[in-house]
């Protein structure tokens, strides 16, 4: 097995080079230099030939060359549950995701991330941000695989294995556990390989964390200088309960325990009123849209039209289930464009770029590293997708960033690069043997799904693994 296609230096020539800059520049034989881990420069395929003679060049022709797409929000050990909970009526989050992820054994959890790395690097993504529990018993297994990472240990108080009995119970001894897991990730995990695995603060949702919580977490925060993240008004249970405990929404809680702020990104606002909007905008909180996950029973209900008119910084995640954020980029649109609900003279809207800008700039600025990733710039990190252009589906081009948006799939994704590395070129993955792991997150899917049946004794096994 490969560990990448590292070269010192590489000049990717006359391909078509979409910026993404804050003029969103498209360059028709453009090219990109790449020296290390960063773009030395982006212009023009003579420009640049002339710039760095002495660069081995790779033929970009026929090719698009856009910045890796950045997945906001997403639980990568959660594949486990795939074709599964899609279907299903009822509370997935407590009736079958926070069971399944107690029952897996680390092994288990790093085969079904290792899986999700395999599915996202093919699908142009080069950054994943993995909020889950149980971190560091599997995060090593991503990243091996080279991508560029934010990890988090998703800190909780609630018993929330008692939740689908209808049972709320803050223990701070449970609690305590997280903390400590915590402690660890960090020590292990945060700014190494060269920075490109990195760690946020994250509190899995305001049902599930008492104030006391918040306020550790919080500290932990600010100890470490991390950005923070939060599930946020993503069910009706989740509401009802921060109603009955405390007579707020859970936009309102969250401010009431310091954990609004230009650092923190939260997941889905499905549930949250005009007011909540205002004071989550208010408090500059960037919103991690997932919609192709949250539309699988039916189209999102959340009012993105009244989010994206208070000025939100949206971004977007796949959350459960998938990698796939060329998918998350067509159904994103639909539910955009649907909430806006209106047409401009300049068409429809959100526009293919504002979309496309939620998977890349959007997305960098919610981590507050705008300076060195989401667009193809001097000096940026040398974070990059290469797309084969002569596909059916793609063809004829007239408007490259509408086609990529409306109708591209994996199958276009031909090279991926983080750090300068290849992690796929040609469509080889390098960094991870494919076959092994598909044929090693089928067999611990296997193995959790029966050990959650036989330990829980109310969660069925599905049908097909009977």
């Amino acid at each position: 097995m490969a560990n990448g296609d590292k070269q010192d230096s590489l000049l990717i020539t006359g391909g078509t080079v979409l910026t993404l800059n804050s003029a969103h520049e498209i360059i028709n034989d453009g090219a990109v230099a790449v020296q290390g881990d960063r773009i030395a420069a982006v212009g023009s395929s003579k420009d640049l030939r002339n710039r760095f003679p002495e660069m081995e060049t790779m033929d970009a022709s026929g090719k698009a060359v856009m910045p890796g797409l950045i997945n906001s929000h997403t639980h990568a050990v959660l594949l486990v549950l795939r074709g599964t909970v899609e279907d299903m009526s009822g509370d997935a989050i407590f009736g079958y995701m926070t069971p399944i992820s107690f029952a897996m054994t680390d092994g288990e959890r790093r085969a079904l991330a290792r899986l999700a790395c395999l599915e996202a690097i093919h699908c142009g993504t080069t950054t994943l941000v993995e909020p889950f529990r149980f971190i560091t018993g599997y995060a090593q297994g991503m990243v091996e695989t080279g991508m560029r990472l934010w990890l988090s240990e998703n800190g909780a108080d609630a018993l929330t294995l008692k939740i689908r009995h209808g049972i709320y119970e803050h223990d701070r001894a449970f609690g305590e556990e997280f903390l400590e897991r915590i402690a660890t990730m960090v020590e292990q995990f945060h700014n190494t390989e060269d920075g490109r695995v990195q760690c946020q603060m994250a509190a899995h949702a305001p049902d599930v964390c008492s104030p006391w919580m918040l306020g550790q977490l919080n500290e932990l925060a600010q100890k470490h200088s991390l950005t923070r993240t939060v599930h946020l008004a993503q069910s009706p249970g989740e509401v009802k309960q921060i109603r009955t405990a405390y007579d707020r929404t859970p936009a309102e809680y969250l401010h009431d325990n310091d954990w609004l702020g230009s650092d923190v990104v939260a997941a889905h606002w499905t549930y949250c009123t005009d007011s909540d909007i205002d004071l989550l905008a208010e408090h500059g909180v960037h919103m991690a849209h997932c919609p192709a996950n949250s539309s699988r029973r039916g189209p999102h209900p959340v009012r993105i039209g009244r989010i994206l008119d208070a000025g939100v910084n949206i971004v977007l995640g796949t959350d459960n289930m998938t990698e796939d954020m060329l998918q998350t980029l067509k159904i994103g649109s639909i539910i955009h464009r649907g909430g806006k609900g209106r047409e401009t003279e300049g068409g429809v809207v959100p526009s293919p770029e504002a979309t496309l800008d939620a998977a890349t700039r959007n997305a960098a600025r919610a981590l507050g590293r705008e300076a060195d990733l989401g667009s193809l710039e001097d000096e940026k990190k040398a974070d990059l997708t290469i797309l084969d252009l002569n596909q059916a589906h793609l063809r004829p081009i007239i408007n490259l960033v509408s086609s990529i948006v409306h109708y591209g799939n994996p199958s276009a994704v031909e090279s991926v690069m983080v750090d300068g590395r290849f992690l796929m070129r040609d469509r080889e993955v390098l960094t991870m043997d494919e076959n092994a792991v598909i044929a090693e997150a089928q067999e611990a899917t296997v193995a959790a799904w029966h050990r959650l049946h036989e330990t829980s004794g109310d969660i069925p096994l599905p049908p097909g693994l009977k």
